[in-house]
């Protein structure tokens, strides 16, 4: 086969570039870190690497997501929580209220007392968050969640914002409630069960009252009806057998007997009664319908009430066992919300140590296809630099090949 000079200076000298392209590439990689400095490097591991990045670049949203959401969640239990203490401190003022060795000056320092109570809870409804929204008001978040207003007709603490709830995506399948409205966590709570005398024929009603709130909390929740008005009306009938029948005007059910004596106190489904009537008498009552009240606003009633002097006797004894009710309930409504709390914090330990191990797989998976693996490069390298060497070492000998050089 005949060579040309052209092709030999032609194949040499794109051998020397071919080499010098290749210890280029594996230079620059060296230098960089990267095995694939550009789409044309790799087009399928550019391409994977792009998709990687892009999962990775998601992962640290997520988890930046994940530490704002624990940032609110653990403000919002610590609010809770001394909420919580609060309501308990006013428990105890108002059960000594009640204890009946209380002075009326006594009565109104506890008054005063639970005013500053009342206060400190206001304020921990109306908390901020870092900026500036206030926690409990729904999406009305600019707009403060709770005012007070002493001269309002009807309550003097109102609600400004609205149901409304955020959640926050922690991953592609899980998002978590970030807020809860003050709605659903100070306003629906339910006040103290209780009934309303309607009327009575040939009995005389001397005291009526709720006796045992338990028991009458089961008997109102199990025979209360929404929906048909009549069915909450009973009868109280003196049976000539020395006993007291209670049953359902509005359903004909008999729900229950008593011992009675005329003038005596009895109780029955929780309720104590002094009635004076001989057999036949009837008493009336209906239940009343369940009200719910802001736990704020308990205080605030009997804080009023103690310090006006305005309730006495049996009056003061209801208003009391109202307000120990209405904070038990909304002590109750707390300590669920504390635990929705706790339950919305664990699943967003658990999704972080979750993604984090998707961010390291996700990480190692892309430095595997992007990353310069350091000991091979190197190898390679020195391998180019002696094929080079040899070329440019060669080149000039085997251009100097001439059949000039054998004739004589």
């Amino acid at each position: 086969m005949r060579i040309t000079t052209n092709q030999i200076y032609d194949q040499n000298i794109r051998a020397i570039m071919d080499n010098q392209k290749d210890m280029s590439q594996t230079q620059e990689a060296l230098s960089t870190g990267k095995q694939i400095n550009r789409p044309s490097d790799d087009p399928v591991g550019a391409a994977s690497v792009i998709r990687i990045t892009e999962q990775l670049d998601k992962l640290s949203q997520y988890q930046r997501n994940n530490d704002l959401l624990t940032n609110a969640l653990e403000q919002q239990d610590t609010v809770l929580n001394n909420i919580n203490a609060s309501l308990a401190s006013a428990r105890t003022l108002i059960v000594q209220a009640g204890s009946g060795i209380m002075s009326d000056e006594d009565q109104r320092a506890i008054g005063v007392e639970l005013e500053q109570i009342r206060n400190e809870v206001l304020d921990l409804m109306n908390t901020q968050d870092a900026g500036g929204n206030y926690i409990y008001s729904g999406h009305q978040s600019q707009q403060q969640a709770f005012t007070f207003n002493p001269s309002a007709t009807g309550n003097a603490i109102s609600f400004n914002g609205d149901t409304g709830t955020t959640e926050v995506s922690l991953s592609d399948s899980v998002t978590v409630q970030r807020s809860s409205s003050g709605q659903d966590v100070f306003e629906n709570v339910l006040a103290r069960f209780n009934f309303d005398l309607t009327g009575s024929t040939g009995a005389t009603v001397e005291a009526a009252k709720v006796e045992e709130q338990g028991t009458f909390d089961t008997f109102f929740n199990q025979y209360y009806d929404g929906g048909t008005s009549s069915n909450n009306d009973f009868q109280l009938q003196i049976l000539s057998t020395g006993q007291v029948q209670l049953s359902n005007i509005g359903t004909g059910a008999i729900v229950g007997e008593a011992a009675f004596v005329s003038g005596e106190p009895f109780t029955i489904e929780g309720m104590s009664y002094t009635v004076t009537g001989v057999p036949g008498d009837t008493v009336d009552f209906s239940l009343r319908e369940p009200e719910k009240k802001n736990v704020a606003e308990t205080l605030n009633d009997i804080a009023n009430q103690l310090i006006n002097d305005s309730l006495t006797g049996d009056a003061l004894t209801e208003a009391l066992s109202d307000a120990l009710v209405g904070l038990d309930n909304g002590m109750e409504k707390i300590r669920l919300e504390r635990s929705s709390l706790g339950g919305r914090l664990n699943v967003a330990e658990s999704i972080y140590g979750t993604n984090l191990d998707l961010e390291i797989a996700a990480k190692d998976a892309r430095a595997s296809i992007e990353e310069t693996d350091y000991a091979e490069a190197s190898a390679e390298f020195a391998k180019q630099e002696a094929a080079l060497s040899a070329a440019l070492a060669t080149f000039p000998k085997v251009s100097n090949l001439s059949l000039f050089n054998y004739i004589t």
